[in-house]
This record gives C-alpha cells, sequence and structure tokens, in this order.
C-alpha cells in the first residue's frame, strides 16, 4: 500500500508538470547558491508489434509462434531528481509497465521489442525502478557543463571527476553507452542492437539491480567498475542477498576523442558472474531431470565475457556504431538472454538533410551466436528461459532493423520500425519472419 500511494501521489505530480506552459519551469538555476536542485521529467512509450505466420518444420515449449501475433507493450517512467548538498544527489524512479512482447517473450534470443522485460506479465506492474544516491567529488582543474536530463541534474563539474552511486539501478544506465544505439524508447528496439547481446548483465526480470557504482572521468577517458548483485535463479525476479556466492563485478574503459562531427569513443567492457549457474556440458555429459541445465547448478559458478563499443560521428548529420561481445565459457544464459557471441553494426542519420531536423532515420544489423556445448544442448532437446524448439538445426541468428523516427510536436514522435530476422532461436528449420512496429513516445 504505501507503495503504492507513493506512485499515486507521483502520478498526480506528473500530471501537473505535463499541464504547465513551460516544463523547464520546473527546474531551478543550476547556479543556486543554497546548492539544491531539483528536477522532473517524464517519459511514456507504446510500442505494437505484429507478425504474420512463418516456416516452422519444429515447435518447442520456448518457440515463437509461427501464427499471426499482435503485441503490445507500454511503459511510464517520472524521473524525480535532487540534489541534497553540493555534490550529492538523490534520483527515484517510480515506473508502470503493461505488456509482453511475442508469444510470452519467447522464442528469439536478439528479442525484437527493447521495452519488454523476460517476464510474460502482460497485466499492469508497479514498481519503484531506479532508488540510488550519487556522490561527485572534483578533482580540479577545467571544468564543463552537465546538460539537464533523465537522472541527470544540470550544473558546472570538473573535467576531472569521481563519482560514486549507490542503491538500485540499471547496469545499462551506466555502462555500454553509445550516441547512436541505446534506448529502445528513441532508437533501436532489438535486444542485441541496443545493448551488447553477449553481456549477461546482472539484474532482476525487470532489467535493475542493487549494488555501487564508481566513476572516475578524466578530459578523454573515462573508467568505471561496477559492484552488484545477481538473481537467486535464471531470469529470476529476486535478488540475491548472498554477496560472497551470487554477485557481478563489472568493468569499462573509455577513449573519447574529436567534437561534434568527428566524435567518436571506443569503449572496453569485461564482466565476472557468480551464480548459482548450471552449465550446459556438465548437463550433456550427465543428463538427468529432463536435461534441465539448473539441475547442473553449482553455488558460486562463474561467467565472464567482454565487449567491445565503437562509435563515430561523420560529419554533424550522420554516424555509424559497432559492437562486439563475446562469452567463451559453458554456463548457462542467466540474466539477459542467450547469447554468446554477438556482432551488430548500424548507422543513423539526422533529417536535417532533407529539411526535418528532428527526424531519425537508422538502420542496422546484428548476428548473433552460440558457443558449441550450448548448441549441443538446445540440439538435445534442452531449453534455456527464453529459447528452445525441443531440438536444433543450429545457424546463425541474424537480425536487420531499420526505423524512422519521427518528430511530431513538443516531445511527442512515431516511429514505424521493420526487423527481418532469420533463424529464429538459431534454428534453421523454423524462420525467417518479419516483424512490423509502430512506436509512440512522449518526453517532457
Amino acid at each position: 500500500m504505501p507503495r503504492t500511494l507513493f506512485l499515486l501521489l507521483a502520478c498526480l505530480f506528473l500530471g501537473f508538470g505535463a499541464l504547465r506552459a513551460d516544463p523547464v519551469d520546473l527546474f531551478p538555476p543550476a547556479d543556486n547558491p543554497s546548492g539544491w536542485l531539483w528536477q522532473g521529467h517524464w517519459q511514456s512509450t507504446s510500442v505494437t508489434q505484429a507478425h504474420g505466420g512463418f516456416p516452422a518444420t519444429v515447435s518447442g515449449l520456448n518457440s515463437l509462434r509461427d501464427q499471426t501475433e499482435v503485441d503490445s507493450s507500454f511503459t511510464s517512467t517520472l524521473f524525480l531528481g535532487a540534489r541534497v548538498l553540493p555534490g550529492l544527489e538523490v534520483y527515484a524512479d517510480p515506473e508502470a509497465t503493461l505488456g509482453a512482447g511475442f508469444s510470452s517473450t519467447l522464442g528469439i534470443a536478439g528479442f525484437p521489442n527493447g521495452e519488454v522485460y523476460r517476464v510474460s506479465q502482460p497485466g499492469l506492474v508497479l514498481d519503484l525502478a531506479r532508488l540510488y544516491a550519487r556522490w561527485t567529488l572534483g578533482l580540479g582543474g577545467p571544468q564543463e557543463d552537465v546538460p539537464d536530463g533523465e537522472n541527470q541534474l544540470p550544473g558546472r563539474v570538473d573535467v576531472s571527476r569521481v563519482s560514486v552511486a549507490v542503491g538500485k539501478f540499471a547496469l545499462t544506465d551506466f555502462f555500454d553507452a553509445n550516441t547512436y544505439s541505446q534506448d529502445p524508447r528513441t532508437q533501436f528496439l532489438n535486444w542485441s542492437i541496443m545493448d551488447f547481446g553477449a553481456w549477461d548483465y546482472a539484474a532482476d526480470t525487470y532489467g535493475y539491480t542493487q549494488g555501487a557504482y564508481l566513476e572516475w572521468d578524466g578530459p578523454i577517458w573515462t573508467a568505471r567498475f561496477a559492484e552488484v548483485l545477481m538473481p537467486t535463479q535464471a531470469n529470476g525476479p529476486v535478488l540475491s542477498d548472498d554477496i560472497v556466492h551470487d554477485r557481478s563485478e563489472n568493468a569499462e574503459a573509455d577513449l573519447n576523442w574529436g567534437s561534434a562531427g568527428s566524435a567518436g569513443a571506443l569503449r572496453l567492457l569485461g564482466y565476472w558472474n557468480h551464480a548459482d549457474m548450471g552449465n550446459y556440458r556438465q548437463t550433456l555429459d550427465t543428463p538427468s531431470d529432463g536435461m534441465a541445465v539448473g539441475a547442473s547448478a553449482t553455488q558460486g559458478a562463474e561467467k565472464y565475457g567482454f565487449g567491445v563499443n565503437l562509435e563515430q560521428a561523420l560529419g554533424t548529420e550522420a554516424g555509424m556504431f559497432l559492437r562486439v561481445s563475446y562469452s567463451p565459457g559453458n554456463e548457462e544464459s542467466f540474466v539477459y538472454t542467450a547469447i554468446d557471441r554477438s556482432v551488430s553494426l548500424g548507422g543513423v542519420l539526422d533529417g536535417g538533410l532533407w529539411g526535418r531536423a528532428e527526424d531519425r532515420i537508422g538502420v542496422a544489423a546484428a548476428v548473433n551466436g552460440l558457443n558449441p556445448a550450448h548448441a549441443e544442448y538446445l540440439a538435445a532437446g534442452g531449453y534455456d528461459f527464453i529459447i528452445g524448439d525441443g531440438s536444433l538445426d543450429y545457424g546463425l541468428e541474424g537480425i536487420l532493423e531499420a526505423y524512422y523516427d519521427i518528430a511530431l510536436w513538443g516531445g511527442l514522435s512515431l516511429t514505424p520500425d521493420f526487423q527481418y530476422i532469420v533463424d529464429p532461436g538459431y534454428d534453421r528449420l523454423r524462420g525467417p519472419v518479419a516483424v512490423y512496429g509502430l512506436r509512440l513516445h512522449y518526453e517532457i
């Protein structure tokens, strides 16, 4: 009841803010001498997707249905932030979610809707998505402006600084940033295009975790590290409190260059998960419990992987990105999705070239794959939490996505989206499948 009351009050605040003639008036000046500053932003996104029937010689418990499906999702998030002391900020994000993906969000490793979570729960869910404090210590020297944004208070900070955040957040809030492909509410929708596909990042079913985050910024580089909690089971909604055996270390380093039309960045990520994970090879060697990989779970089992993230501006109205990620072990897909290796490449073009400066066109492709033991496990009739046809004629899962984001007025945009998926769930006996989508997004 207290959480519901809090969310209702937050919605009232939202309604008041949306009715104001000038939402910018919600934010006091960044140079407030008292050091106090608060903000309120809001986003609402709906995504409707459809696919027709497609060829499927085999189907299993976790297969994408080979008949026509139409599904919709909806999210609404209120972003609240306050600078309670100079350098100390607190953020809280009440969020409402509704809907599910195709086939109860099953059957495709690179799932086509980044706005749905790894859960089949089409009813309305109210939750506090984020609640964390962030403290920043300037190290002196030149300063730079920080623009106002979601979970980002405006002001001036030292270019060289150290930040610490503690609480509930998503690892993707801080890691794997990319100017051209990161936010499914305004950019690419596919899971393996918006993030590292093979980054089995620690999170509950809704994509959030708890822990501590450390960031060290320099003039052209940034280093970051996070120690966070893992769930108690694969794709589980409950985070473990056994930090000795169930935790995740994540580290990333950035190198930035250029400015405006020549800006670029290279990011290198590594992760190391510890959880009660099963092992595909062990399950194949000593099958039990109907080939369930979870039956081979070992306390504190380890899984690690790497990612390379590159972005480059191509003038002031275009840019490209490349992501490569890889996990070499045989441990089960536990948190994000069933991808052990992935490459995605794409580009974005702003509409200024045709007199629509706020519009964007994006085109990208991704190729996802499995480790040999993982593929053998699925071929032998095993199931992951997101894919499994009861058998497998292994092939690389290929995805092509294109969208046109149309700016309407204010913060409202409409985005037709198209995805073409070859060998969904890595099965050459299924597909290809074409996915047609329409996204409506509003933010203030």
